[in-house]
């Protein structure tokens, strides 16, 4: 397998706006619909897989397998928009790691170490 063109620094960078369909209401109150922490992970995961796997040699993919010290730090409304950005910071033979973080403008929100492992798709 080559890997000449999975290298660390690659990003992937998601813009989603958050709807209702992407939160939870742990307060049954009207308006207090925020984003869930498993939609927030989702989005991580594929700002992950935006940044390498366009790279990856044909009949490859990624498949997660950690996510590390995720912490969801602040929440984000319907209608508020968010970024997500992960960086590829190491590539370990078939093992890619990437540093993961969500804003809402410039408040951060989330923060992860994720990890994803190169198979083949056959």
């Amino acid at each position: 397998m080559d890997l000449d063109n999975v290298s660390p620094g690659q990003e992937g960078i998601l813009e989603v706006e958050v709807t209702t369909a992407l939160t939870t209401n742990r307060m049954g109150r009207a308006g207090a619909d925020v984003l869930s922490t498993p939609h927030l992970l989702g989005l991580m995961e594929n700002a992950s897989i935006e940044a390498t796997d366009a790279h990856l040699p044909e009949g490859y993919t990624t498949v997660g397998y950690a996510v590390d010290g995720l912490r969801h730090i602040a929440p984000t409304s319907v209608g508020g928009r968010v970024t997500v950005r992960s960086v590829l910071t190491e590539v370990d033979r078939n093992r890619l790691t990437y540093e993961v973080e969500a804003h809402e403008g410039d408040k951060q929100i989330g923060r992860c170490v994720h990890k994803r492992a190169i198979i083949p798709t056959g």
